[in-house]
């Protein structure tokens, strides 16, 4: 409204005869702005056709020009689809050449117009117009008055929510009495977007104009009444804060003439003095001191500040020189460990191989160990035993399903919310530089956008790095050598090659039947007793009921849910006796089912003879090794192969390869060659319904085919594992000893191996060898020598089945 200063220019302005214009003018395309009659506008004008424009209307037009506005403010030569059709009559009032070329014009409008033609004369465009129809003002009802008045109080409340409001302004807004020129000196004033101001422009009614004006100066009231209670909060907080920076200065000053010190004060002492006790490195002193420095030049409460608190509070927190006095006494140890674990002797051996050089040689670094085994082995409680034999701190943190790079190097402390990873949070927990740090689940790192912990993991591991382990967080070296790392996995073809290499493996099998009747009398049952408040009781669980328990209602490598077995025996013994039944509580095999239900697992093939066609296998599966049953039938055909039993790609390699072998000799099992042309196999490996794959599986198939083609029978109580090749040979296989204890837990009697794993018998357990026959083969014909029944004894029982 500050435009409306010149009322003399104005006033001439306002009085042109409507016939004095003409109707072809120079256009002149404006951009973000629409021109309303009786507007004031300075333009700079600096394009060439532009620039025509305005001295063709100075020279040959009486300086009249036709402004219209663009549609899209960006366009630089726009043509009529860019145009409004409905723009302004102008006058140009001033006009001014600047040094740089432009001109810059000063222009007011004096009647609305709408273009019908558009061309090109003399270097600029020209337009024919039609000048809209004289605004007649109507009666001042009082409707009319009011929405005037509705108006003019609306604008002045949004100039003094502005600060713009003055006397001036308010006088020019009461001195008019036209609700058109009303509705355009508000509109023209109004920051509305380019195409509600081209709506108002167009209204021709200036009642109806005046009405869409009040609409739009009544949404601009709410958001300027929110803008300026924004604008009022962020001034009375940086007041605040002001405020409260100059009383503390004041409250500082004071309490040191007094000989006090104020509270933030002596935070810094505290700071000063827990540094000075503490032993820091010279680069994690340097550091601390930097940021101490940054916390006293802060203002008390400042949002920082407690950043750099918590950052110096870590830093404090850490062991930097503790470290835990080892305990190297081999006998206490190994004692200590007998005492927690039954067998695990390599493991054992491993140990005390550790504490017996680090007695002998103080420095040396920590070992990586990671131990491999099925769930429920006793890894986690064996790294516990270790920190109890050499007296350290343990600590233990979880891998499973972590993706994210900062939880093993921690954030930036740029990001809010920082902090450091689980290696240095689990330090600073143990309060120690050297305990037993325990990483459970290895082989379940994740990776994603967020980068790959198994490479942070890298640095963590490696003895030659880990000594200046850098975190985020922290962005100082910590020594993470003194730290024995101890890693748990169920598999290690999960774990990076780059990973696995710089750690030692220790395999963990499952146990067998007899370690697990010594495991539950030594620790399982003695726990559960004391757990369900049984300790004291008179409760007998028969080494009959231990087994049963074992062998039907497990089935698992480890002991974890024998041990819940147990512990569910000693619950219902436990509610007898809170229901006040006395006596002595015995379980055995014959009352087991009373406490536990019917049996869970059977084998699943209770084979009470042998058969033709069906011979066992034996696979390794994350839980332990466990039998393979293999399924062959001849129905009447074409020649076909068909395999089921959810078969991956390598089974079915070796199942082609079982039966090309077979084929290949079939005169040597004295079968006719149109077998193979009339009749279709049909190779079935049960469950159906779970995945199977592996290349231990070609022998198996290959003797339960060879066994229908000669119609001998498989002996039931023969397990076979090995790669077939097309030739007979008999392939070496891994996990021999998982799949052996897998076959004694199945009632297995004899197994038949590969003869080149041979070297791997002697990892098997004492107690499998004395009850497993083991056979070394390295050919086809050996294999069915040991695996299918003599045709002699075949036709003796048959001949007994007839009598």
């Amino acid at each position: 409204m500050s435009d409306l200063i010149s009322q003399d220019i104005i006033q001439d302005a306002e009085n042109i005869d409507r016939a004095s214009i003409p109707l072809i003018l120079p256009l002149l395309p404006i951009r973000d702005i629409v021109l309303f009659t009786n507007m004031l506008l300075p333009i700079f004008v600096g394009h060439d056709k532009t620039i025509m424009a305005v001295e063709q209307s100075v020279q040959k037009f009486n300086l009249f020009l036709f402004i219209v506005t663009q549609k899209n403010p960006e366009q630089e030569n726009p043509d009529k689809d860019d145009l409004f059709q409905i723009g302004t009559v102008a006058k140009i009032l001033r006009f001014v050449k600047l040094p740089d070329g432009r001109v810059k014009i000063f222009i007011q409008g004096i009647v609305q117009g709408k273009w019908i033609n558009i061309f090109k004369r003399n270097r600029c465009n020209m337009v024919k117009i039609e000048l809209l129809p004289e605004e007649i003002d109507t009666e001042k009802t009082l409707e009319i008055q009011a929405l005037m008045r509705n108006v003019c109080d609306h604008s002045a409340e949004i100039l003094t929510l502005h600060g713009d409001y003055s006397d001036d302004a308010a006088s020019i807004l009461d001195n008019i009495q036209s609700p058109g020129k009303l509705a355009n000196l508000v509109a023209a004033n109004l920051q509305v977007k380019i195409e509600d101001a081209q709506h108002l422009l167009e209204i021709s009614e200036p009642t109806q104009r005046l009405k869409e004006v009040n609409r739009l100066l009544t949404k601009e009231v709410e958001l300027s009444a929110v803008q300026a209670k924004i604008q009022n909060d962020v001034q009375d907080e940086i007041s605040k804060n002001q405020r409260d920076f100059y009383l503390r200065e004041h409250l500082r000053a004071i309490n040191k003439e007094l000989g006090e010190e104020d509270e933030f004060t002596l935070e810094i002492e505290e700071y000063e003095k827990k540094i000075k006790k503490k032993k820091l490195p010279k680069e994690a002193l340097k550091e601390v001191n930097k940021q101490l420095k940054r916390l006293d030049q802060m203002q008390f409460d400042a949002a920082e500040a407690s950043i750099v608190r918590t950052y110096l509070d870590c830093i404090l927190e850490l062991p930097w020189e503790k470290l835990s006095k080892d305990m190297l006494d081999i006998p206490h140890a190994k004692t200590v460990l007998e005492s927690g674990h039954y067998g695990l002797e390599k493991v054992k051996d491993r140990i005390l191989e550790y504490l017996s050089v680090r007695k002998l040689n103080p420095k040396m670094k920590g070992p990586i160990l990671c131990f491999v085994g099925p769930p429920g082995v006793g890894k986690t409680s064996l790294g516990k035993a270790i920190a109890r034999a050499m007296k350290r701190k343990f600590v233990r943190i979880s891998l499973g399903g972590i993706r994210d790079e900062a939880e093993i190097r921690g954030h930036r402390r740029t990001y809010i919310g920082a902090m450091p990873g689980r290696v240095i949070h689990g330090i600073r927990q143990c309060n120690t530089m050297n305990p037993v740090f325990m990483m459970d689940e290895i082989d379940k790192l994740g990776t994603d956008f967020r980068g790959d912990p198994s490479s942070a993991l890298l640095e963590v591991l490696d003895p030659e790095q880990n000594a200046s382990f850098s975190d985020h967080y922290l962005s100082i070296p910590f020594d993470l050598s003194n730290v024995m790392f101890i890693m748990t996995a169920n598999v290690n073809d999960e774990i990076p090659s780059a990973l696995l290499d710089r750690m030692e493996q220790i395999e963990l099998p499952g146990y067998t039947e007899d370690e697990k009747q010594m495991i539950a009398q030594k620790h399982l049952i003695p726990r559960q007793q004391k757990e369900n408040g049984l300790s004291r009781r008179k409760i007998t669980l028969t080494d009959g009921a231990l087994l049963l328990m074992i062998t039907e209602y497990t089935y698992e490598a480890g002991v974890r849910n024998l041990e819940r077995e147990i512990g569910a025996v000693f619950r219902k013994i436990a509610r007898k006796i809170a229901e006040n039944q006395r006596g002595h509580f015995k379980v055995t095999r014959k009352n087991l089912h009373t406490y536990l239900g019917p049996p869970k697992y059977l084998p699943e093939f209770e084979q009470e003879e042998n058969e033709i066609g069906i011979s066992t296998g034996l696979a390794w599966t994350q839980a332990g090794g466990e039998p393979l049953y293999v399924e062959a039938a001849a129905v009447y055909g074409k020649g076909d192969i068909q395999l089921t039993g959810q078969l991956g790609d390598i089974m079915q390699e070796s199942a082609k390869a079982a039966v090309t072998y077979a084929r290949a000799n079939y005169k040597k099992f004295k079968t006719k060659r149109a077998f193979f042309e009339h009749n279709d196999l049909h190779i079935h490996v049960p469950s159906g319904a779970v995945p199977k794959d592996g290349p231990s599986a070609g022998v198996a198939i290959a003797v339960s085919v060879i066994s229908l083609l000669t119609q001998r029978p498989v002996k039931k109580d023969v397990a076979m594992t090995g790669e077939i090749s097309l030739r007979g040979r008999v392939l070496p296989i891994g996990g021999l000893k998982e799949k052996a204890i897998g076959a004694l837990r199945a009632g297995i009697k004899t197994i038949i191996i590969p003869k080149k794993n041979q070297k791997d018998l002697v990892e098997i357990p004492v107690q499998a060898k004395r009850k497993l026959k083991f056979v070394l083969v390295s050919h086809m014909d050996e294999v069915i020598d040991v695996a299918l029944q003599d045709i002699k004894d075949v036709k003796k029982i048959e001949t007994k089945k007839m009598k």
